[in-house]
C-alpha cells in the first residue's frame, strides 16, 4: 500500500524547486516523448527536458532529500534510483490515464538500467493550487486517490495500475522516479518495513531492551537472507 513521506523536501528546497520549474525559460516538452508504447496512448502532460541545467539542479536537490530520508530507506531499501524527472499538468496537457510503468527503464542521466520495484511521486504544488490531479493507485488492497501537501511524497508499488486525474484548474507540478530495491519481493519488503517500524516504536517506549536487540537481529538476518546488493 502507499506510504506517505511527510516533508521530504525542506521549505527552502521546495522554494528552489518551484522557482526553477516556474521560471519563464523552463524547457517544458511534450511528456509523450519519453513514453513507451502503452503510455503513449494515455499520457498527456509536459515534462522538463532532462538535459537542461534546470533538470540537472533539480535532480541533485531531490536525490539529496531522498538519500537522507530514513523512512524512505526503510520502506524501499534502495539499490538503484532512477534519476528524478519532473512533470507539469494543466491547461490542455492535463492528465495521464491508467497505466503500468515499464518493468525496467534506462536512465539517460546515469546510463543504468533500473528495475521499477517502487514508484515515488514528490508533490511540488500545494493542493489548493489546482483542482483534480489526484494520483490514483490501484492494487490488491483497492484504489486510493492521493493528493499531498507540497514537499511531501508517496511511495507505491511499481506493479500498480495508476493514473493522474485531469487537472481542471491551476497547475500541478511534481517530481517522479523509480527505485530498484535490494529486496525484490514486495511482500518481503513490507514485512521488513513493518518490523522496522515496530522496533522503532519499541525502542521509543522501552529503550534498548534485550527483546529489541533480539528483534533487531531477526530483522537483519532476514535482510541478509533476502537482500541482493
Amino acid at each position: 500500500m502507499p506510504i506517505h513521506l511527510k516533508q521530504l523536501l525542506t521549505p527552502d528546497e521546495l522554494a528552489q524547486a518551484r522557482a526553477l520549474l516556474q521560471a519563464g525559460d523552463a524547457p517544458w516538452i511534450d511528456g509523450r516523448r519519453s513514453a513507451g508504447e502503452q503510455a503513449l496512448r494515455q499520457k498527456n502532460n509536459l515534462q522538463l527536458a532532462q538535459d537542461s541545467p534546470a533538470a540537472t539542479a533539480l535532480r541533485a536537490l531531490v536525490l539529496a532529500a531522498v538519500q537522507r530520508d530514513a523512512l524512505l530507506f526503510s520502506a524501499a531499501l534502495p539499490k538503484k534510483i532512477f534519476n528524478p524527472l519532473f512533470n507539469r499538468y494543466g491547461d490542455q496537457a492535463n492528465h495521464y490515464g491508467a497505466h503500468v510503468d515499464g518493468a525496467v527503464l534506462h536512465s539517460r542521466a546515469t546510463q543504468q538500467w533500473v528495475r521499477t520495484d517502487v514508484s515515488c511521486t514528490v508533490f511540488l504544488s500545494a493542493p489548493d493550487e489546482y483542482d483534480g490531479g489526484e494520483l490514483v493507485v490501484q492494487d490488491t488492497w483497492g484504489e486510493q486517490a492521493i493528493k499531498l501537501p507540497a514537499g511531501d511524497a508517496v511511495l507505491y508499488p511499481g506493479t500498480s495500475v495508476h493514473e493522474v486525474r485531469p487537472v481542471t484548474r491551476g497547475t500541478r507540478l511534481a517530481s517522479f522516479f523509480w527505485i530498484e530495491s535490494m529486496v525484490r519481493g514486495s511482500e518481503q519488503r513490507r514485512l521488513l518495513f513493518d518490523m522496522d517500524m515496530a522496533l522503532l516504536a519499541l525502542r521509543q517506549r522501552h529503550g534498548e531492551s534485550e527483546e529489541a536487540t533480539r528483534l533487531a537481529g531477526t530483522y537483519h538476518n532476514l535482510l541478509r537472507l533476502w537482500a541482493d546488493t
